[in-house]
């Protein structure tokens, strides 16, 4: 436990500081559409095909609350709910529907690109 504690603010810490020049849009969108459009749609405003399939349903990340939590902490949120130790909602939305995903070992590359362009595609919606 200590270890997972200390891994996590690790990355915390690495999340949250800026270095949008170390950061790939481009990347972040590929992981975006292959991971995460599903529920969360190409345009993120929690329409994909599996939106409603989840319970609590698949929130919209365009919303004002969403944008300001992910420049108040870049990264983190990202992770956080990927990571999540409190449950197995994303996997197991995905097995009760059928799709499976092939095994991705995150790094924190991942979640800055991931990051860097939701930031990108959130701040461009209306």
């Amino acid at each position: 436990m200590k270890n997972k504690n200390a891994f996590a603010i690790s990355l915390a810490v690495l999340l949250s500081t800026p270095s949008p020049s170390f950061a790939d849009p481009h990347n972040g969108e590929r992981i975006f559409l292959n991971r995460c459009a599903m529920c969360h749609g190409r345009d993120m405003t929690g329409t994909g095909p599996l939106a409603d399939k989840s319970d609590p349903p698949t929130p919209n990340l365009t919303k004002p609350e969403f944008k300001k939590r992910l420049h108040d902490y870049p990264g983190v949120i990202v992770s956080s709910i990927i990571l999540r130790a409190n449950g197995d909602l994303i996997p197991r939305t995905l097995r009760e529907n059928g799709v499976a995903l092939p095994g991705f070992a995150w790094t924190v590359k991942d979640f800055r690109d991931l990051n860097e362009y939701m930031i990108n595609v959130i701040s461009k919606s209306k």
